[in-house]
């Protein structure tokens, strides 16, 4: 008899597993076989012999699936270390690795239209140009790439549409490339480029592909006939025999880091594969992240910093606590300027992170605030539906109260703005119809691309939404002019990373307009040292003085931090507070922080925060050891939080 280790796409560890020596074929790493788990036949992946002979009653491999290996040693290298980074049971990590069309056979409906066939029916939304000769950015990063070695290259992009000549540039010449973006619609609008210039050799892959082309794309990506996989954080996965290169586009999105076990980061991870696979990594930002320039300073990653393109738009700040407004939440200045741009045929955009159409119901005799009952926190008046919503659980109360709950009052007043309030004014200011781009919108995704569709087109003069607007419209450019109308917002949430994040959205939505175009940004905050630096677009600089101040409080990159969830229907203060004053003095622990989470159960929230990455898996593994046998109670670890 042999012993194989088999991990199945389950949340458990590897077990052993019994194979005959007469058995047909040779069973490699990483080959897929079927094996009784529990009580029925399931299949997983070989990873490799098992060290020791096992005792008991060992349970036979039934079938081997297939003559090669599914999924490379390299990649079962990459499952172990994500195991015990991210501190997962192997079998999680697996699931995440491939989807569930590798576990078993997809019927394909029809015929699978080609990359080539794609790129005829769906026009690019953005054409690959790529860099002249004179660019020596290019040159050095071709010298990196030609030594085939393990290298991580941080590329300072001036914009983002340098990022995507860039990677155009190097596409041409190399072969078993994967390039990450951080959104399905930034994919699947640059996807029709690629397909049109490299054919079936390009492949598209992410979550939301139908399972028949998920499992098309597989079986395109094992056989080596598409040797350019394009998706989102999934596709740093792709089952490629060899890589050769692995890009990142803008490599500080927030999109990269999964939301649930393992709670991995995409661009963490394509790292390490480059370095298992001997491979090189670029990564590419307008506004690279805090960790990825101190990793240059610290020599792990190289950084490439090209020459200033030349014109950019022209970024002012408007103090709206002695502006003249048309509207509480409108300067004058910027209504003014955007009915400018619009007589002279130009298209304006206004970002407000705030949807439906009033943020506070409150009674003016009582000052009753109407309040989500399971969350505490105001529920938001959506006008068209006449309801009102908490956006954090999805409570609705309808029809909206035209009383004070409390007091019986019909004395209510609607402060604040969403979109929906924003369009309303605006056509009422403009005369102008207007498009607007929310989550609202996005839960129907036809409702969601027909806007998408009209908000790109020529015709439209005024697109009004959230950040979302942004992503979406992240390819196309002729904005003259923007207003972010809430940008204290993004400064005022209670995360350290507030500052650099406001800096990245606020740059994302610079780089929809044109060079001559103009950017407003109200704030009653103009003395925030963000605004000195944004305004001359001197993002470095900013890093220099942010890094100061997180080194003065030993937050990241300066520190590691980790997220520890209990969950349960218990109060668990007391449990976790006496676990806590265990951990050795190295780990600072904040919390725990009780509150009731979608569910309606309790969820306490612990930060720990140290300067040693093992003092924290120690200390995260005492928490998981008390409560391994408490079915009541579960636990999420989050390494590397990039929200707290």
């Amino acid at each position: 008899m042999e012993f194989f280790d088999v991990v199945f796409p389950v949340n458990i560890g590897p077990l052993t597993y019994s194979r005959r020596v007469s058995s047909p074929g040779i069973l490699k790493p990483g080959m897929l076989v079927s094996a009784p788990l529990k009580n029925r036949l399931a299949k997983g992946i070989v990873i490799g012999r098992s060290p020791a002979v096992p005792s008991g009653d060992i349970k036979e491999i039934h079938e081997t699936i297939g003559d090669a290996p599914l999924i490379s040693i390299s990649m079962i290298t990459l499952m172990n270390w994500m195991s015990d980074y991210y501190m997962s049971e192997r079998g999680l990590v697996l699931k995440t690795m491939l989807p569930s069309e590798a576990f078993k056979k997809t019927k394909q409906r029809g015929n699978t239209p080609s990359s080539a066939h794609m790129a005829e029916e769906q026009p690019a939304d953005y054409d690959l140009k790529t860099l002249g000769n004179n660019d020596n950015t290019i040159t050095v990063f071709m010298k990196s790439l030609s030594e085939g070695v393990y290298k991580t290259t941080l590329l300072h992009a001036p914009s983002a549409a340098y990022e995507y000549s860039f990677l155009a540039t190097l596409l041409g010449d190399i072969r078993n490339i994967i390039v990450l973006v951080p959104e399905v619609t930034l994919a699947e609008g640059l996807f029709p480029a690629f397909a049109g210039r490299f054919g079936d050799r390009a492949c598209l892959f992410h979550n939301e592909l139908s399972r028949g082309s998920r499992s098309a794309a597989l079986n395109r990506i094992c056989s080596g006939s598409s040797d350019i996989v394009l998706g989102t954080r999934s596709a740093v996965f792709a089952p490629m025999k060899k890589v050769s290169l692995i890009a990142v586009l803008h490599e500080h999105d927030r999109s990269y880091k999964e939301e649930k076990t393992p709670y991995y980061n995409a661009r963490d991870v394509a790292v390490m594969r480059g370095f298992i696979e001997k491979a090189p990594v670029l990564l590419s930002s307008a506004c690279p992240s805090v960790e990825s320039i101190h990793n240059c300073e610290k020599r792990k990653y190289t950084l490439i910093n090209p020459e200033d393109p030349g014109k950019r738009p022209k970024i002012k700040i408007i103090d709206m606590r002695y502006e003249k407004k048309s509207r509480p939440y409108l300067a004058k200045i910027v209504t003014d300027a955007a009915e400018r741009h619009i007589r002279n045929h130009s298209r304006v955009s206004f970002v407000i992170n705030r949807r439906g159409y009033s943020t506070l119901m409150q009674c003016n005799d009582c000052d009753h605030i109407e309040e989500c009952p399971h969350c505490s926190i105001p529920l938001i008046l959506h006008k068209k539906d006449l309801l009102l919503k908490c956006h954090y659980c999805g409570y609705t109360l309808s029809p909206a109260p035209e009383r004070c709950s409390k007091c019986k009052s019909h004395n209510i007043k609607m402060s604040g703005a969403g979109t929906q309030r924003i369009q309303e004014d605006l056509e009422g200011l403009l005369g102008t119809k207007t498009i607007r781009i929310d989550s609202d919108i996005s839960a129907r995704k036809s409702d969601l691309k027909s806007a998408v569709r009209a908000a790109s087109g020529s015709e439209s003069r005024i697109i009004v939404g959230t950040k979302l607007m942004t992503k979406r419209l992240s390819l196309s450019k002729g904005f003259s002019m923007a207003a972010i109308l809430n940008a204290d917002i993004l400064l005022n949430v209670p995360d350290f990373r507030s500052p650099e994040r406001a800096y990245q959205e606020i740059s994302s939505v610079a780089d929809t307009l044109e060079p001559d175009g103009e950017l407003f940004i109200q704030t009653r905050m103009p003395q925030h040292y963000l605004y000195r630096h944004l305004k001359n677009y001197d993002y470095l600089s900013f890093i220099k003085e942010e890094n100061k101040r997180r080194r003065e409080l030993n937050y990241p990159p300066y520190s590691r931090l980790l997220l520890i969830k209990c969950i349960s229907e218990k109060k668990l203060s007391k449990e976790l507070s006496d676990i806590s004053e265990k951990i050795p003095g190295d780990v600072q622990i904040l919390g725990p922080y009780a509150s009731v989470n979608k569910s309606g159960k309790n969820e306490f929230r612990m930060l720990l925060k140290s300067s040693v990455r093992g003092s924290l898996h120690a200390a995260a593994g005492k928490f998981i050891d008390a409560f391994k046998n408490v079915k009541d109670v579960k636990i999420r670890v989050d390494v590397d939080p990039i929200t707290i």
